[in-house]
């Protein structure tokens, strides 16, 4: 057995034996040291619905997710969750396309301000993968757009502009270098962390790391993000001043030859392909 795996088993008996017959989870010391060590996948649901404050609101708010869902949708919003969502597309498993649908349509009934952002999908996607269960899912998601992350996905996203520029003041006050380099090439932060913010890093780090970074998410709120933004920097940052600085360069050597011909085959190919998957 790897050292790894030694870790993990050793964690999991220390969770089995603080999980054993209980329902709900108080916020503590010991609890908090363990979800930053990693809740097991077994624990997980529970976790992140007791520390997120969902478990309380779905409990207060008994039926409530299956009156929004079974109320009349915006047809804009119907189409907007079709056409944006990658996982409806026929290739997808039908199962999860409908607990997908169902979740993002009744959180954009509950909340209009919002409705349906791109982004929400891998949100609401990852954490049907761990409930397993869709108003588990719903009040998770609510918990996050509502609470933990607000104004990160409403129209303006105010709240996703204002960490960005929060994390900028943070670097420059942190990680100065890099600060120097992204100020003297006019690089906007909203270019480099946009994508890790509104996907709370689904797309950027292998699934158990996010779900680590999740672990923490829900149970200490969105200082998380600038935390693992901070150290993915901090970590990176004698590349990423390189990089800045040789990347005009490289762009010319480094892709070999790429004429605009090979372009327009490719996007002719790639957009016919995507018409057909649509129809």
């Amino acid at each position: 057995m790897s050292e790894y795996m030694v870790v993990l088993t050793r964690r999991a008996i220390k969770w089995y034996k603080i999980m054993k017959g209980r329902n709900k989870v108080d916020k503590n010391v010991k609890l908090k040291r363990y979800v930053r060590k990693g809740v097991p996948n077994e624990h997980r649901a529970l976790v992140w619905m007791c520390t997120s404050g969902a478990k309380e609101q779905l409990d207060r708010n008994p039926g409530y997710y299956q009156s929004v869902l079974g109320a009349q949708h915006d047809p804009k919003l119907v189409e907007a969750i079709r056409t944006e969502n990658v996982l409806f597309r026929k290739s997808s498993n039908a199962c999860l396309q409908k607990e997908l649908f169902n979740v993002l349509a009744a959180y954009g009934q509950h909340n209009p301000a919002v409705g349906y952002c791109q982004g929400m999908n891998f949100i609401a996607g990852l954490l049907l993968l761990i409930t397993m269960d869709e108003e588990k899912s719903f009040w998770l998601l609510e918990a996050l757009l509502g609470r933990i992350l607000p104004d990160y996905y409403t129209p303006s996203m105010l709240g996703l502009k204002t960490d960005q520029e929060v994390l900028g003041e943070l670097v420059r006050e942190r990680v100065p270098g890099v600060w120097g380099v992204m100020t003297e090439h006019g690089v906007m932060w909203s270019l480099v962390v946009s994508r890790w913010f509104i996907c709370l890093y689904i797309d950027v780090l292998p699934v158990e790391t996010v779900l680590r970074i999740w672990d923490c998410l829900f149970y200490e709120g969105s200082k998380i993000l600038f935390r693992v933004a901070l150290t993915m920097i901090h970590q990176h940052q004698a590349a990423m001043v390189e990089e800045a600085r040789s990347l005009p360069d490289k762009i010319f050597t480094e892709p070999g030859s790429l004429s605009m011909a090979t372009v327009a085959k490719l996007r002719a190919t790639c957009r016919a392909r995507i018409l057909a998957e649509g129809s």
